[in-house]
């Protein structure tokens, strides 16, 4: 029997919520075999078992399941909001068979949504047109409250920091971040950049980089060495798993540029913790929504 959007959709929540990408996987792995301690390798011991466990019994790797956000990729003349219906019966449904935890609440009675759905609302759905796609295809991130708040805005230029309308000002930056989540991210996180932009889309393109592959760079050579002069240094404070200490305090940087304007300089950080949950997957959309 052919799988419906929904159903399709269901099961990339269930394979993002309980299976870390492999790029992650192996990451941690290397890590495992430089730690330059006892402590360091014990933390990351526990990441790689706890990965292994979720993995194999289809069960999340992290009790904050975080929140679900879709980026859509679609040909034209989708019906976007047949998509968007599919993934609001997709989470109730993973919802109900213990896939998500409950957790999503609402901000001003404090009452818990138990079905992690408010149509328009949760989830977060963001869509694109492709004039050349003939599919449509959907990236998932699930990204938890404690690296959501360890993500960073800053505006250029920043005195406390030395740090001018440069990349230089932009490392300096990075690296508080990356300080800044110590003892709190559950390292070792990703960072995922904006330079430039508002301050709404800064957010958005820096989350959007933390889909990347680990081992991918920015076509700009600028950015790509940006991005591993970051990781160098980050990795280099000593910082290590979940804040104990060790070598490896990141996983990845990964950067974008977006336009500004002349009276701004915004820097915008979307930290992700070691359970870097995304997944992407190409949907049969046979049966009326495109």
């Amino acid at each position: 029997m052919k799988q419906t959007i929904t159903d399709q959709l269901a099961d990339l929540i269930r394979l993002n919520t309980s299976s870390l990408p492999d790029d992650i996987e192996r990451a941690l792995t290397t890590a495992r075999e430089e730690a330059s301690s006892p402590a360091e390798a014990q933390v990351l011991d526990a990441l790689l078992e706890n990965a292994r466990l979720a993995r194999d019994g289809a069960t999340p790797v992290c009790q904050d399941t975080g929140t679900l956000t879709f980026f859509f990729s679609v040909p034209p003349r989708t019906d976007v909001d047949a998509l968007r219906k599919a993934a609001e019966d997709a989470i109730v449904r993973a919802t109900a068979n213990g896939w998500l935890r409950r957790n999503t609440i609402d901000t001003l009675t404090g009452a818990s949504i138990d079905t992690n759905v408010l149509p328009g609302e949760m989830p977060v759905c963001h869509f694109r047109t492709d004039p050349a796609a003939k599919t449509v295809t959907v990236s998932l991130i699930q990204k938890g409250g404690g690296s959501e708040n360890m993500s960073r805005q800053f505006s250029l230029p920043d005195t406390t920091l030395g740090a001018g309308r440069d990349l230089d000002g932009v490392r300096r930056c990075l690296l508080r971040a990356a300080w800044e989540a110590q003892g709190y991210g559950c390292a070792p996180g990703i960072l995922g950049v904006c330079i430039g932009g508002d301050r709404a889309e800064g957010y958005l393109v820096a989350k959007e980089q933390l889909l990347r592959p680990l081992d991918d760079h920015s076509p700009t050579p600028d950015l790509s060495s940006l991005e591993h002069r970051v990781l160098r240094e980050a990795n280099s404070l000593g910082i290590g798993p979940m804040g104990l200490g060790g070598r490896t305090t990141l996983l990845g940087v990964k950067i974008a540029a977006r336009l500004r304007l002349p009276a701004s300089y915004f820097v915008t950080v979307a930290y992700c913790c070691w359970a870097c949950r995304r997944h992407t997957a190409t949907l049969e959309t046979e049966g009326g929504v495109s």
